[in-house]
């Protein structure tokens, strides 16, 4: 789903692979998309996504693009280094997430800070109401839900503004309907939000 909160990082997803020096970081807080844009890239591209629990060997990596998620909480200083070196010089690519820009990643050695803050990024805002609609629409479409049409403005003015709060809402909107063999209804999104807000409640204290 397009909008003005992530326009600017499909652009530049789009853009691929005429990134300067074969890198984009796709950056933003928490709940934005940002994994599912940048999956759905590595889709199109047949690119490798080494995780902390499956690693890769650096040599296999040479002309592949490469997508490393929340790249500044696991990758050493050292791999990411000869990674970016690798997109730039072996025609590969590499696509880096973050919540935070690259300039203010934590790093000891002065070349790769010097390639985090001269890297390309892209930024993806917290969503609107057309992408989390869009969002609501595609979750309760996956689990053949098909929920009144208020239902969707009454969550947009109260929902947390984030895709796990989407999906976490429509789950438990599934799970209460199939439990009360109800129709999924403002009434029932309003049972379901207003125990979401009690529980908070018991722990803030």
């Amino acid at each position: 789903m397009t909008s003005p909160t992530n326009s600017e990082a499909l652009r530049a997803l789009d853009a691929w692979p005429q990134w300067h020096g074969g890198c984009l970081a796709l950056i933003g807080p928490a709940g934005v998309g940002k994994s599912h844009l940048a999956r759905e890239w590595a889709a199109r591209v047949d690119a490798v996504a080494p995780t902390r629990k499956e690693p890769a060997d650096l040599a296999s990596l040479h002309g592949r693009p490469v997508l490393l998620e929340n790249a500044d909480t696991w990758v050493s200083d050292e791999a990411l280094f000869h990674l970016i070196n690798m997109a730039a010089q072996h025609d590969g690519s590499l696509l880096l997430t973050s919540r935070k820009p690259p300039m203010e990643w934590t790093t000891r050695l002065p070349d790769l800070r010097s390639r985090l803050n001269a890297m390309p990024v892209a930024e993806i805002e917290e969503p609107d109401d057309t992408v989390l609609e869009g969002v609501l629409r595609k979750f309760f479409l996956e689990r053949n839900i098909r929920p009144a049409e208020d239902v969707y403005p009454y969550l947009l003015r109260r929902m947390e503004r984030s895709v796990p709060q989407a999906l976490d809402i429509v789950k438990k909107l599934d799970e209460a309907a199939d439990a009360e063999q109800k129709a999924i209804s403002r009434v029932l999104a309003r049972q379901i939000l207003e125990n979401d807000t009690e529980n908070l409640e018991l722990f803030s204290e």
